[in-house]
């Protein structure tokens, strides 16, 4: 939305979607990114200097801005092409949170004025990001708000497909920036996506497929101004009407997030309930740990390296010895097929082993396998298990009124 060709190939997304027989609920996010003039981030700046603190309630009146801008400049360009359009915000749509500013929870959804601007025979635009409170102030949703936008709306009118736009053709089978021969995946589960998304890749916000696989709404990623299909997300490949297996491929991709900082504790004189003050003290604190594990002996954990400070001060004013190393990664292998299929863990520690990486810490869940690196060694380990699980190359079964090919 940043630049008028960019706006222009928006439209075009819309019209052709009108065009081909449906009623389009565009949600729209804020025009470019840190710098550009009416981005979320050059507006909070504004506050910045004018001095102090800034109200959280005004805060998030002011960066809801940069969507409602965004928003009536879109709804002009159809207007212009001779499309009934309409603009409104998340709370004249009906999205309707709690009082939570800057990270706004959404409490009930109320499209009436959505359905009634689609009976008219009109495009709606509606602003992400953000709703309102009952008693009408202005909130924002945090990050990823025009995505949990766009897939509540969809699910609460019952959406076909719920299609997000972006800058990348697809989720792929890990950051092409450090794999090259990555690939885009055509279709993924929804838990698949979410393990993808909490893991680090950015494409698509997590609670967005969550919100979406509740209401059973598949979900579409596309990249702005071309005709890739996408990444479809979607239910379990075995309730879809046409099936695709991955043959042999318990792992669908791998994700990576970077500066993780590793915390060792070790109470003092083996008095192991210390440890429930810390992780009390943390979360008081609103530090989110991670790859947690505790014994008798010590518990091990990781955080963000922007909480790094903040764990140290807390650690410091508690009964435990603790060790705080900076400079790692977390890297994962992620996949539905995994689950219950004997020596996937087996290969992970193979591949980086014969990479020359040490593992420092392990977790795993049903669909996902975690390692804990150095942050020198991320490129190389996610390089590794993509090449390990062969994902520059994947093959597909198509299942399809019982017929079977590759």
């Amino acid at each position: 939305m940043a630049t008028a060709e960019s706006r222009e190939i928006v439209t075009q997304h819309i019209i052709q979607a009108w065009e081909a027989g449906y009623q389009p609920v565009v949600v729209v996010s804020a025009m470019g990114r840190q710098g550009d003039p009416y981005a979320t981030d050059t507006l909070r700046r504004l506050l910045e200097e004018a001095g102090g603190q800034p109200d959280e309630r005004e805060l998030d009146l002011l960066m809801s801005c940069g969507e409602v801008i965004s928003t009536v400049v879109l709804a002009q360009h159809l207007k212009a092409k001779g499309f009934a359009a309409v603009a409104l915000t998340g709370s004249q749509a009906g999205i309707i949170t709690n009082d939570r500013f800057g990270n706004a929870g959404v409490v009930t959804v109320k499209p009436d004025r959505v359905k009634k601007a689609l009976a008219e025979g009109k495009i709606v635009l509606v602003t992400g990001f953000q709703g309102a409170t009952p008693d009408g102030d202005i909130t924002t949703l945090g990050r990823g708000g025009s995505d949990t936008t766009a897939a509540i709306l969809g699910v609460a009118l019952n959406a076909e497909v719920i299609e997000i736009y972006t800058d990348v053709d697809g989720i792929k089978t890990a950051d092409p920036r450090i794999v090259p021969d990555a690939v885009t995946l055509e279709r993924i589960t929804y838990s698949e996506a979410m393990e993808l998304a909490h893991l680090g890749a950015q494409v698509v916000h997590p609670h967005a497929v969550e919100v979406s696989m509740a209401g059973k709404v598949p979900l579409k990623i596309r990249r702005t101004g071309s005709a890739s299909p996408g990444t479809l997300i979607t239910s379990s490949a075995l309730e879809t009407p046409e099936v695709l297996l991955r043959v042999g491929r318990p792992v669908t991709g791998i994700a990576h997030v970077a500066d993780r900082v590793y915390v060792q504790l070790k109470a003092k004189d083996g008095q192991s309930d210390a440890y429930l003050a810390v992780f009390d003290a943390l979360g008081e604190a609103g530090v989110s740990v991670d790859m947690v594990h505790l014994s008798q002996q010590r518990a091990t954990f990781i955080v963000g390296g922007n909480q790094a400070s903040k764990t140290e001060a807390i650690l410091s004013q508690l009964e435990v010895e603790s060790s705080i190393q900076p400079g790692f990664a977390k890297v994962s292998a992620v996949g539905a097929g995994m689950h219950g299929l004997p020596g996937v863990v087996a290969r992970v520690l193979r591949a980086l082993s014969m990479a020359n990486i040490t593992i420092h810490k392990t977790s795993d869940s049903h669909a996902n396998i975690s390692v804990l690196v150095k942050q020198d060694d991320m490129k190389k380990a996610v390089a590794a298990l993509h090449q390990e699980f062969a994902l520059q190359n994947p093959k597909t079964v198509t299942c399809k009124e019982g017929s079977l090919e590759e």
